[in-house]
């Protein structure tokens, strides 16, 4: 119906922001990318050389806040750009902006997790276990490309991946706030200006929280920094939507669902700090279970990764839950001022216990006013007009998931403080001679440890968010077809067919990646190998051919994207055409559930596999006693590493942007499977044939990945 005001004006908007979202998403890789990758971590180094972990800690973070910011700025941008020019057409427009940031982000995520996985795996293997060199040893031929992974897959395809989901729930907020506006007696634009105001506060707050980093007084945890500024961030952002929904749209029912989904981040941050950070008892059991060989500690660490991943769903089912019940539960109203004083009540009491229990005030703060907030929520409940229940509850699921990537700026500073120590350190190990001080030793290896962890919370909130924005797509979709919630039944064949391809996706997308990673990690030990037999090399005295191993990384990322490009989109075209339009939505929801479930799996698996081997590294190294580096112990958990480093950082992350180019794939043929079904005839024969071919294209791609590849060293 909409298009039908200026089809013409409106479809070259759509090209056009297509090509500006994958410009954006291109120019916040690259420009964080040489920002980050180039200097950011020299400097980083060179506060840890000085003696300053405060000042090392301020950079690392800042430096990461750039690409925060530039995500930010290039999404509101963008966003409020395309509104200004089309008004009440913009949701349709922004259609592109999505899904030529997420497809650009998709790209990105593969081919930077491949290239990082595969060097990260052969020089871990080699290095470590085989010879015994330190971490990035310059006497490591793939020690340069590992290095140089770490910035490309780890920043620049988290930094792409997060943009993509920002864009994509302002995406599908519009859409579904243009569907509320027409509900609406006033046909008030404020429903479809709602989620860019709560973007822009979110810029201001997630500043503040960057400036805040160093301000507080944690002495040398840098988690804690990190963690009690975004908790500030989180609540200036709460306090400025409940004025801004109060004040401007008049309805606090929008304040409880981006508080929400503020409410999902920081829950997501704290339990996957659980399962992963140092320490913890999870990571403490992998640790314990090195002791009896890699078999028992692989074991353990999986045992983690499939226990998070039930924590993770109840966190996100308890988001969408309040979500629902904030258009159809009714709370009379004389409870109302009894449920916000008992929120203000408990609060403040739960706050005063936990305050004095670990004798740091901002716990008891935070806290205090994460009961408040709950409880304002639950107050704010009222049902929404008959009939359209559906709408508004879709509307305020993707305002959840606007509120959780309002801190995009924070999200992305903690995730690019893990490269940087990274590499921070790798710049150490070949400058020794700077860096004989213990001190600034331990000031990188405390960082490299603490980016860990934040590469995997970054990675939790990455998942989370995927998954709120792919709802919201999957409910756009229902809007755009005019299929019935009701019409999606798992009992009908048709929807149960698609659940079980969309389902399976997610594996075989995931085979194909670790089957790259695989295939060139072979091929870089046998050239690591090679080299270190090379007279000079083990001594020091001849460099290594660093060049070689760069180009197995470069040609083994680049030959897998065509590939799951043509998973991504072909597939759902395929499903839409040849089973039809009810196996589409029965497809799209057999994605997110899997997808969602093994993403979190391989990340917090990952994550808890590696830092349970830095926990053994930190131990006094004495083989004798199977302690620290050198030790069998050891041995066993850089094999655990080396196994959960393609997980948390190749096929993981990249589930995230392909299970949102399926769904934005799927919304945007939505219109013209359905024209195709209704018309039938000649078309529909085309349409066939069409499916046909992509299916064949597909099965082609497929064989060409399960390719030897020897090719990839030429």
């Amino acid at each position: 119906a909409h298009l039908a005001d200026a089809p013409l004006a409106i479809s070259i908007g759509r090209g056009a922001a297509l090509l500006l979202g994958a410009s954006c998403s291109l120019a916040i890789g690259q420009i964080g990318l040489r920002v980050v990758g180039t200097r950011g971590n020299v400097r980083v180094a060179n506060q840890a050389r000085i003696g300053s972990f405060a000042g090392a800690l301020r950079v690392a973070y800042r430096s990461g806040t750039i690409a925060g910011m530039l995500a930010d700025g290039l999404g509101l941008l963008g966003g409020t750009i395309i509104f200004l020019l089309y008004g009440k057409h913009a949701p349709e427009v922004l259609l592109g902006f999505g899904f030529g940031g997420t497809l650009l982000a998709m790209f990105m995520r593969v081919g930077g997790g491949i290239y990082t996985k595969a060097a990260d795996v052969g020089a871990d293997l080699v290095g470590k276990i085989e010879a015994g060199l330190p971490e990035d040893d310059p006497r490591n031929a793939a020690a340069i490309a590992d290095l140089v992974g770490d910035n490309v897959g780890d920043f620049s395809g988290m930094a792409e991946d997060v943009f993509e989901s920002y864009e994509v729930t302002i995406v599908s907020a519009m859409i579904l706030g243009l569907a509320v506006m027409q509900l609406d007696p006033t046909q008030s634009l404020k429903w479809i200006v709602f989620p860019l105001l709560v973007r822009a506060i979110g810029v201001v707050s997630s500043i503040i929280g960057t400036y805040a980093v160093s301000m507080w007084p944690v002495k040398d945890d840098a988690f804690r920094a990190m963690d009690l500024s975004y908790d500030l961030s989180s609540i200036i952002s709460t306090v400025s939507f409940f004025f801004l929904a109060v004040y401007y749209v008049q309805d606090m029912r929008l304040f409880s669902a981006t508080a929400a989904g503020i409410l999902l981040a920081v829950g997501f941050n704290k339990y996957t700090a659980l399962f992963t950070e140092r320490e913890t008892p999870a990571v403490n059991r992998i640790v314990k279970s090195a002791k009896t060989g890699s078999a028992t500690l692989i074991l353990s660490g999986l045992a983690v990764g499939y226990e998070s991943t039930v924590w993770a769903a109840l966190i996100i089912v308890i988001a969408i839950l309040l979500s629902v019940g904030i258009y159809t539960v009714t709370i009379p109203a004389a409870l109302v001022s009894t449920i916000i004083i008992g929120s203000v009540i408990v609060g403040v009491i739960l706050g005063i216990y936990l305050a004095i229990k670990s004798k740091k005030i901002e716990n008891g703060i935070f806290t205090a006013v994460g009961v408040v907030v709950i409880g304002l929520i639950i107050s704010s409940f009222e049902p929404a007009p008959a009939g359209h229940e559906f709408i508004f509850i879709m509307y305020s699921i993707a305002l959840a998931g606007i509120g959780m990537l309002s801190h995009t700026g924070n999200n992305l500073a903690m995730d690019a403080f893990g490269p940087l120590a990274d590499n921070a350190g790798g710049i150490a190990e070949m400058s020794k001679e700077d860096f004989k001080d213990p001190e600034s030793q331990r000031t990188l290896a405390t960082l490299d440890s603490v980016g860990n962890t934040t590469k995997a919370i970054t990675k939790g909130i990455a998942i989370a968010s995927a998954v709120i924005a792919a709802l919201a797509l999957f409910a756009s979709f229902i809007e755009v077809t005019g299929l019935e919630v009701e019409g999606l039944n798992i009992a009908d064949p048709l929807v149960f067919v698609g659940l079980l391809i969309g389902g399976a996706l997610p594996f075989l997308f995931s085979s194909i990646l670790l089957r790259a990673v695989e295939r060139a990690a072979v091929l870089i030990i046998e050239e690591v190998r090679k080299q270190l037999r090379i007279p000079g090399v083990m001594e020091g005295t001849v460099k290594p051919d660093y060049a070689i191993v760069v180009r197995i990384c470069t040609n083994a990322a680049q030959r897998e994207l065509i590939t799951v490009a043509m998973l991504g989109i072909l597939v759902p075209i395929i499903v839409g055409f040849l089973i039809g339009v009810r196996a589409l939505g029965g497809f799209l929801a057999g994605i997110i559930l899997t997808g969602q479930l093994l993403a979190v799996f391989m990340a917090n698996a990952g994550g808890a596999w590696d830092n349970a081997k830095k926990q053994i590294e930190d131990e006094p190294s004495d083989p004798e006693n199977n302690l620290g580096k050198g030790s069998e112990r050891h041995h066993a958990g850089v094999i655990g590493d080396t196994v959960g480093d393609p997980l948390k950082d190749t096929a993981g992350p990249a589930l995230n942007p392909m299970i949102k180019v399926v769904n934005l794939v799927s919304l945007l043929a939505a219109p013209l499977i359905i024209s195709v079904a209704a018309t039938g005839g000649t078309m529909k024969t085309v349409a066939i044939i069409i499916a046909v071919a992509s299916l064949l294209a597909l099965m082609v791609g497929i064989s060409f990945s399960l390719r030897e590849g020897k090719d990839l060293i030429d």
